[in-house]
Parts: C-alpha cells; structure tokens; sequence
C-alpha cells in the first residue's frame, strides 16, 4: 500500500497567466503558497486483475483502464503503465471546487502514489509536468499550470510559464517574521457556493486573445513579477492587500461568472469592516474568499461575514510526498 500527501495552495498573484492561450505569447508569472491543507491518495494491490477506484460519493470495478470513467485516474494509469490488479482511493481536507487547486493536487498525488507503486521515484518537476500533460494535453481541460507546480514543489514560490513550454521557479527569499505576519494576517472564509471551474475557464480561454483581456493579463504577470521582487527586497507583509484587491479588480475583467452580485458584496463587506484587500480563489464565481486583514481586525471581519465559516491553514513547506509505503 502507498499512500501520498498533497498540498493545495492560495495563489496572490498571476492568477490566469498560466494558461497556455496566455504564457504561449507571453511568458506568465505566478506567485503562490502551499498550505496545510491536503489530497490522500491510497494505492494497494488487489487480490484480483480488476481495478477498483474510489472517488467521493462513487466507486467504480472495471476490467480494463479504458472502462474508467474518471478521466484523470484513467490517463495517469495508461501514462504510468499500470493495467490491472489494483485500488485507488482518494480522500481530501476540503472538497472540489473551492478553489484551492483540488484538481491539481489529485493528478500529482495520483501520479506520485503510482509511481511509488512500480517502485519508482519522481522529481516535483516530472510530477508536475506530466500532470499538466495528462490535464491540458490528453483531457484538453481548459486549466493552467500554476496548480500542479505548487502541489508538486510546495514552499511559497514564484514560477515561470513560459512560450516553449518549460517552467522555472525558485522561492520566496523572505524573512520568517514578515511570512509568519502574512499568515496571521490572511482569513480564509467559505462562500457556500462550489464553483463551475471549466465554463468559467473555457469562457476565459477563448477571450485571451483579445486584446483588453491581454492588457489585463499581462498587468497581473507583472504584479506577480514585482511581488518576488519587494518580498526578496524585504518588503513588508501589508504590500499583500494592494496587490490582492488589485489583482481581484483585473481578474473580474477576463469573464462572466467570476464573480457576482453576493461575491460584491461579501468582498465589499470585508473591506468595510477592516480588510485591506482580497479575491476568490480558483476560477471564480465561488469558494474560498481569501483576504488580507490586519490580525487585530479579524474579529470584527468575521462579524461582518459571520455567514461565512473561516478555514484555518498555515503554510505547507513541502509538496507531494509518500507518507506511507507497506
């Protein structure tokens, strides 16, 4: 039996520009934190050839990988070469579609889990890259890349995505007293809505080329780009609010449905009660509301938004690792 342990993440900033309609034009930039918040993925050997895998609410036995509806466990088996005579299971801290990069994490850790299985290791950067492959290449999702990266490397890291379709990235270079203020300072509060991440990323896909949702993207680029820049200068924390709020500004220009009418105003809420800045996580249109707030205004936030349950998270300095071998 091999179980893994897989980050999700929050990104601050570049959001959008891993998108290969966006970086195969010009070079994206995100900057983004794993937190301790995680996809199990369980991987045993069965008495039989059948395969069995368990996902939420569903269990499939099928004879042959290409009876496997679940299209993410059935193109990681075919990459790794894996045909029969095995159990997949899959268990996560907060559900899909809140816009922690569930899907990402998923495909890592599956990735992780089966190649631990065949008795091999890989590297955080072959994770991730056939990850993408397996999402963007195989299944055609209409995702970027920033979510498996951080699930595969973990830290608090900046990555570049760009036209030939290599990735580079290195981390954060910030004191721990600044990190430790930014964790203390950001709420985390459930919108109650699970986002539709492929209409809302579709729609975006096809809008990229145009020529204002380029200008938009490529202001976010390069926000993130500063944003390694001032925290590698020693910037302080509070640089978080700004760059967040503006970055939400420019994200709601890219498609419909990113946000809405209830996202407005819970995000107008939060600023009013004290917080200095924030977004929606993942694609938009619901989930998890990410804000900068001073710690000593958190009280009266959540009083504001006392409708919205708060996760607590620190940050995870590790990606995708096996945690258990049998």
């Amino acid at each position: 039996m091999i179980i893994t342990r897989t980050p999700f993440r929050i990104s601050f900033a570049g959001g959008g520009t891993d998108l290969p309609e966006f970086y195969r034009r010009e070079a994206g930039a995100v900057l983004s934190t794993a937190i301790n918040r995680y996809m199990y993925i369980i991987v045993n050997q069965r008495f039989t050839d059948a395969i069995r895998v368990s996902y939420y609410a569903k269990t499939e036995i099928v004879d042959s990988v290409d009876e496997i509806r679940h299209p993410l466990v059935r193109e990681a088996l075919k990459l790794v070469g894996i045909g029969r005579g095995i159990e997949i299971a899959s268990v996560a801290d907060v559900h899909a579609g809140a816009g922690l990069g569930s899907s990402g994490s998923f495909t890592v850790g599956l990735l992780n889990a089966l190649y631990a299985y065949k008795g091999s290791l890989k590297s955080s950067a072959e994770l991730a890259r056939e990850a993408c492959h397996i999402e963007i290449d195989l299944l055609g999702e209409p995702v970027g890349k920033q979510d498996q990266y951080i699930a595969a490397y973990g830290g608090f890291r900046y990555f570049q995505f760009n036209p030939d379709e290599s990735v580079t990235t290195e981390p954060i270079i910030w004191s721990p007293e600044h990190k430790d203020e930014l964790g203390q300072n950001l709420l985390l509060l459930y919108t109650g809505d699970v986002h539709e991440a492929g209409s809302i990323l579709q729609e975006q896909k096809e809008k990229t080329p145009q020529p204002d949702k380029m200008a938009s993207l490529i202001k976010m680029r390069d926000m993130a780009i500063n944003l390694k820049d001032q925290l590698n200068d020693k910037a302080e924390a509070d640089i978080f609010g700004d760059i967040l709020h503006r970055g939400w500004q420019l994200k709601k220009e890219l498609a419909s449905g990113i946000s809405n009418d209830k996202i407005d105003e819970y995000y107008q809420r939060a600023l009013s009660a004290g917080a200095m800045g924030g977004k929606l996580l993942g694609a938009g249109g619901g989930g998890f509301l990410l804000l900068y707030c001073p710690k000593a205004k958190h009280p009266q936030v959540k009083k504001a938004l006392s409708d919205l349950p708060a996760l607590e998270f620190s940050f995870e300095p590790e990606g995708s690792k096996i945690i258990y071998v049998i």
